[in-house]
């Protein structure tokens, strides 16, 4: 047979059987689009801060039992894990967090968040799903029924886990503590979505390699002698230096890391005293670290210790009194690397979905995402965290002018469809992949 015949009647076979599961998905998605937006819209109103996700575990422990799943809840906190075996093969970890962000919602939506709770520091706080995860588990939710529809098509076992505390970086490691990969079928591949602020709907993005950061947190307390605001000269004044060692701080990135090394120390945090004629006796501070690289990473942290201890002795603060810097280790989330050979086979399944022109590759970002957990117990288990579009055409064409608000902005709204679709879709595509008979 002509070798050019036969190529072409390759590719018009493999077309057709993408334009058919195309098709599948999409017939089997549309009855399930109502129910979907409500649970999206539920989600979104009802958002629970990190380590309190218990409402919201139960509502996906719910759903994903009704879709057939054998369901396991109390996993490392509020997380969830349900499991379908169906026949001899590989096994697929799907992940969602389940937490949102102590953020006041501004977007004025008919089913904006107008939820309250107290925060780790016992503070009011407003609460949003500013970074999309109410998108992540809907489109879980989706990929749940569709691959529960779609039994006889892939063979093999599927966990899905409803993560708990992502934004503090530490409901991985509580499930894989409790274990996550031992109580449950261990992953041969861990996949995970992700919103993206900036690209379109019924797009998805991609990268290989390092895609997210390292992100460390670190508490600083700046410690001086309090006093009468007249009498400045009697104390040692922490609000000063607290100043002086923001302002230094950002000479560790221009002059210290190397240029070619990207990092970020960004002060997200600061408060001292209480009147205005009152000089108080400290200052804490909250700062985020991100870096790619561990060498960075412990060069940008001792950097902080050796910068707070400078500013305090340039002021006179008493040896007792010098600066105390706490790297929170139990909030630390290691860079994301994606496996490349997974990327490259889940490629040209997403292509043939979606069409070329919806599968966009991405920058590497200084976001910071605990999903690097799975892949880094045990280097043999690929993870693939991919991105989907939320922003329509009309407000993408409009951020030529004005930006679009970011990922934990009060303002940032995503449109949920066919964001939902999108990812439900590519993730059911991905996994039946895997999971090919």
């Amino acid at each position: 047979m002509n070798l050019y015949l036969y190529g072409a009647a390759l590719a018009l076979v493999c077309c057709s059987a993408a334009g058919q599961q195309m098709a599948s998905l999409d017939a089997l998605l549309q009855p399930e689009q109502q129910s979907l937006d409500a649970l999206y819209k539920h989600l979104h109103a009802n958002p629970e801060l990190s380590y309190h996700e218990k409402e919201t575990a139960a509502r996906l422990a719910a759903e994903l039992t009704k879709a057939g799943f054998t369901v396991a809840t109390g996993i490392g906190g509020h997380g969830i894990v349900g499991v379908m075996k169906n026949g001899a093969g590989k096994t697929v970890l799907v992940r969602t967090d389940l937490d949102a962000l102590p953020v006041t919602e501004k977007t004025n939506l008919p089913y904006a968040s107008k939820i309250r709770a107290k925060d780790e520091q016992g503070n009011d706080v407003g609460v949003m799903h500013a970074c999309g995860h109410d998108i992540h588990m809907t489109a879980f939710v989706g990929t749940a029924r569709l691959l529960a529809r779609l039994k006889n098509q892939w063979s093999g076992t599927v966990v899905m886990i409803g993560q708990p505390a992502e934004e503090r970086g530490g409901g991985a490691q509580a499930m894989l503590k409790d274990g996550l990969f031992t109580r449950f079928p261990r992953p041969d591949y861990c996949l995970a979505l992700h919103t993206d602020a900036a690209l379109q709907t019924g797009r998805i993005g991609y990268r290989e390699g390092p895609v997210m950061a390292s992100v460390d947190s670190v508490d600083v307390t700046i410690r001086g002698v309090g006093g009468h605001g007249a009498y400045p000269h009697l104390t040692k004044d922490p609000v000063m230096i607290a100043a002086q060692f923001v302002m230094a701080l950002q000479t560790i990135v221009s002059r210290e890391v190397r240029p070619i090394d990207a990092a970020v120390v960004t002060v997200g945090s600061i408060h001292g005293g209480t009147k205005h004629n009152i000089i108080p006796d400290q200052v804490d501070l909250q700062l985020t670290v991100r870096s790619y690289t561990e060498q960075t990473r412990e060069q940008i942290l001792t950097s902080i210790r050796r910068i707070a201890t400078g500013v305090a002795r340039t002021a006179g603060v008493p040896a007792d009194r010098e600066p105390i810097v706490k790297v929170k280790t139990d909030e630390h989330t290691p860079a994301t690397s994606n496996d490349p050979a997974l990327v490259q086979r889940l490629l040209p399944v997403w292509r043939n979905l979606l069409g070329d022109q919806n599968v966009v590759l991405r920058d590497p970002e200084m976001g910071g995402e605990d999903f690097s957990h799975y892949g880094l117990i045990d280097p043999r288990i690929p993870i693939f965290l991919f991105r989907v579009g939320t922003i329509d055409p009309e407000r993408m064409s409009a951020a030529q002018n004005t930006p679009l608000p970011s990922l934990h902005s009060p303002l940032y709204w995503p449109r949920p469809h066919p964001t939902i679709e999108t990812g439900a879709k590519a993730m059911t595509a991905a996994v039946m992949d895997l999971l090919a008979k």
